[in-house]
This record gives C-alpha cells, structure tokens and sequence, in this order.
C-alpha cells in the first residue's frame, strides 16, 4: 500500500472514532442530562454556553501550541493520541456520574464533566483537521481527503445515533446504567481508531526556526477575512441543523410516540450525508462551490418543510419520514464538506495575504464553532423544552406542547439556514479561479 493510500485510510478511521464521540456527546447529552438525571434544560444550556465562553479563548490557545510543536514523532499526532485517551476517560465519567450524586454536588459534577470534555476533545480535534491543508495541495487532493474525512466523519457521527437509544435501554439494569456502558464501549472504539490514524499517517517535516508569537498568529487569524467569513457561516448553519438534533428524540419519543423510530432516522440520514459527500467531486465538475452550497441549503429546507408537515398530521409511517431524514441530510452533507474545503482554502488564501499559513490556529476556530453552535442549539433547546412545558411525567403532551417542539426543531432551523446562506453567498470570494491564482502566486514565492 502507497504512502497516499495509507494516508487516506488512516485519517478517515480517526474520522469515525472522532466523531462517535462527537455524536455521543452533542446528540444526547442534553437528553441525558434532562430526562435521564432529571437536571434543568435551562440549567444545561446555561451551562454549556458557559463553556463555549471558555473556549473562546482555549481552543485559539491550543491551535498556537500545535503551531509551536516540535517533536520527533510531527507537529499533530503527538496531541492526537494524547486528547484521545484523556478525552475517551472523560466521556466515560461524564456519562457514569455516581448515583449517589444528587442537588448541587449533581450539578457541579456535571459542570466540570462537560468543562473538561470540551478542554480535552480540543485537544485532539484541531491537529486533526489541521493536517489537512498540511498534507495536501489545493484542488483535487485536498478536495478528496476532505470528502473522505467529512464522508467518514458522518459514518462515525451515525453510529451513535443510530444504536444510542436502541442499546441504552437494554444494556445494564437500566437507562442509566446504559448510558455508562455504551459510553465506555464508544471510548474504547475512539482509543482504537486514532492509534490507526496516528500510526498510519507520516508528516510532512517541520521546518525548524523561528514560529510566530501568540499576538502575530492572532493577528494573522483575524486579518484573513475569508476564514472568518466561514466561520460565521459555520456557526450559522450547524446550530441551525444541531438545533435540530437535539430536539429530535424529544420529537420521536413524545410527538411521533415511538423513540425506536430515531434510530431509524439517523440511519437513513447517515446514509443520505455519505452519499452527498460522495458526489461532490462530480458535482464540482459541474458547477461552482457556491451553487453547490445554495442548493444544498435549499433541498435541505424543503426536507424541514416536509418534515414539519408530518408532524402537524400526527404521521408515523417509516417510509415518509424516511424520506424526510434523507432529503434534510443530502444537503447537510453537502454543505459540510465544503465548508471544510472552505476553510482549508482559506489558510492557503492567508498565507497568500499574510504570509503566514497557521493551519492549527485557523482550523482550531472550527473546533471552537462548532462547539459554540452546538451549544447555541443546546441553550435553545434546553430553554425551549422548560418554556414549552414539556413533562416528561405526563401520559401525553398538550397539543401547544408538540406544536412548540415543531417550532424549535424545524422552523427555527429554516430561519437560521436562510440567513446562513445568504451571508456566505455575499461574504465569500474564494472561487475556483482565485484559488488557483493564489496557488499558483504561493508556488512562485516558494521558488523564489
């Protein structure tokens, strides 16, 4: 097996295990928190915008100490493996919190569990998709390890949701006890995958010598006005669709009636994400990356149309919302492939404008958003689910009830997707000609 090929199996591997946990963690920890231990949603989704405060700060910090790495084993695979194991000890803690554990000693335990996760998944995610841009050219190479990293990504993000809720209920003695077991099997499978990834992957060299100062790598991030462009659009977009992940169970367990069938829509949804994925080199061939990401964004408001539409009628047959799950996803898929595409462009276009490329700095402000849009969706959530009434107690809910579940799972959403769309459409001027330019221009200095 070539170097290459190693290389692409070796990081979509990580992918999976990195984002199991991932999914664990974002899909069902507000559930987890609030139906399973009985604490606030709002109390919860205080909490973790707390924390996303804080990442405000640590996860820039540990893109600039990934910058300023030097070791004999690269500058990414040291911090890989070493977030992994204390991320994977840490996912397992936060989801066996004693039961014992009752009023404010709950809380607090639960408070610093997330705190240290978010530190400790950091860690590992931004030299992650740092390498990147630090192993691949613009164009089709990078483009395709994007596509493998984001394609496997999504089968790892599926699998917990598809077997979360399936296992939870079966294994141990009860839902709890559940949690605790599968987080610790999702732990184990994480230690795994990154040990492939590391060991499969060879860096390039690091050219020894004087490294930007935290201030200039600073400096430098905010300064390139497209990587902050694609953020904007990240946080945008991803806490509109993981406003919708985290309500979804609530949606299936008290709208639909049957929690089962959330499985079931994750699974159907993975598949559509991986498929889209897959067609974007074709679809490049095509058309331009911002036709791509508008019509993706689109055909996804049209499966939320849908999928509203179903609810309201009280619909539970597998085969429609079957189809709304694929249809919601295809353009997820799509959209998060390119906006890592994006990003990764956005670093060459930085070297190119500043002369300073920072692929850990830059990369760690998507560690820090997407994180920052999944606890704007939790916040939102969490709040919603208090606001809204819901009593997980009750035979059934109130009609106003269900109906203000919908409002926070769909419409929200749509709102959020048109103004994601909107801003990138008019913000972003990384076309495929321009990058080619700026490759070219970054080729010729090396040269020189």
């Amino acid at each position: 097996m070539n170097d290459k090929r190693r290389r692409t199996i070796s990081f979509g591997v990580g992918a999976v295990g990195k984002d199991m946990v991932y999914a664990l963690v974002s899909g069902f920890i507000l559930y987890y928190y609030n139906d399973v231990l009985g604490i606030s949603g709002t109390f919860t989704g205080i909490m973790m915008m707390a924390a996303r405060v804080f990442d405000a700060f640590n996860d820039p910090l540990m893109g600039v100490v990934v910058e300023k790495t030097h070791t004999r084993f690269g500058r990414y695979r040291p911090w890989i493996m070493t977030g992994t194991l204390l991320n994977a000890l840490v996912l397992y803690g936060m989801f066996a919190m004693p039961e014992s554990m009752s009023g404010t000693a709950m809380l607090a335990y639960a408070t610093v569990a997330y705190f240290l996760w978010g530190i400790t998944y950091t860690m590992m995610d931004i030299p992650f998709w740092s390498m990147i841009p630090a192993l691949t050219s613009p164009g089709k190479d990078r483009e395709n390890l994007s596509v493998i990293g984001r394609s496997c990504s999504s089968v790892g993000f599926a699998i917990p949701t598809v077997l979360t809720m399936l296992l939870v209920t079966r294994l141990g003695n009860s839902e709890r006890e559940g949690f605790a077991l599968f987080a610790l099997a999702v732990g184990v499978v994480f230690i795994v995958t990154e040990l492939v990834c590391v060991l499969g992957i060879k860096e390039k060299p690091v050219e020894s010598g004087k490294t930007a100062s935290v201030r200039e790598m600073f400096a430098a991030l905010f300064s390139n006005d497209q990587a902050l462009v694609v953020v904007v659009g990240i946080i945008l977009f991803n806490a509109s669709l993981y406003l919708t992940t985290q309500l979804a169970l609530f949606f299936f367990k008290y709208d639909i009636g049957n929690s089962d069938l959330y499985s079931l829509f994750g699974t159907i949804g993975g598949v559509a994400q991986i498929l889209s994925m897959a067609s974007l080199p074709a679809l490049r061939k095509k058309f331009g990356s911002k036709t791509i990401l508008t019509g993706a964004i689109g055909v996804t408001i049209v499966g939320y149309a849908y999928l509203f539409v179903l609810g309201t009628i009280g619909c539970d047959n597998v085969l429609l919302l079957g189809i709304a799950a694929f249809v919601i996803y295809i353009g997820f898929g799509l959209a998060t492939v390119l906006t890592t595409v994006f990003l990764a462009d956005a670093v060459d276009y930085g070297e190119w404008k500043n002369g300073a490329r920072n692929e850990s700095v830059t990369f760690s402000m998507q560690t820090f958003v997407v994180k920052l849009a999944s606890a704007v969706s939790v916040l939102v959530a969490g709040a919603g689910i208090d606001l809204i009434g819901l009593d997980k107690t009750a035979a059934t809910q109130t009609a106003g009830t269900l109906l203000g579940l919908r409002v926070l799972m769909i419409v929200v959403p749509i709102i959020g997707l048109v103004f994601s769309v909107a801003y990138f459409r008019k913000k972003y001027k990384l076309t495929e000609e321009f990058n080619a330019k700026i490759a070219k221009e970054l080729a010729e200095r090396k040269k020189a």
